[in-house]
């Protein structure tokens, strides 16, 4: 399993939110900007397991996942004030797993760190 992982549940719905495209980042030190190091859709249970490959070494530093929601509720004919939800967080130690997941409506959305 990747050292970080993520899962979206629809709060509006009461149900996981399937097939969202997540983009995992790293900030570069060096330049600031910002480089990917994996991307995937979200299963039928609303998680993403496999951002990292299983052999992957996490580094300190911050990280940023990027959740395309507004095709997921335009999807169910809804409109959405946030289309794209980018959480930024930090992994100070990099030999822990870190579970981000995230809890979203059309017009709000919280996370925080699970285990």
């Amino acid at each position: 399993m990747s050292l970080i992982t993520t899962h979206v549940l629809d709060i509006s719905r009461g149900r996981p939110a399937a097939g969202i495209a997540v983009v995992l980042d790293v900030r570069d030190e060096r330049s600031g900007g910002w480089r990917t190091l994996g991307q995937g859709v979200t299963d039928a249970d609303g998680r993403l397991r496999n951002l990292l490959a299983a052999k992957h070494r996490l580094v300190a530093g911050l990280y940023r996942l990027s959740f395309e929601v507004g095709p997921y509720f335009g999807a169910l004919g809804m409109e959405c004030f946030f289309p794209i939800v980018s959480i930024t967080f930090e992994v100070r130690e990099p030999s822990e797993h870190h579970h981000v997941p995230l809890l979203v409506s059309p017009f709000g959305y919280s996370t925080y760190r699970g285990s």
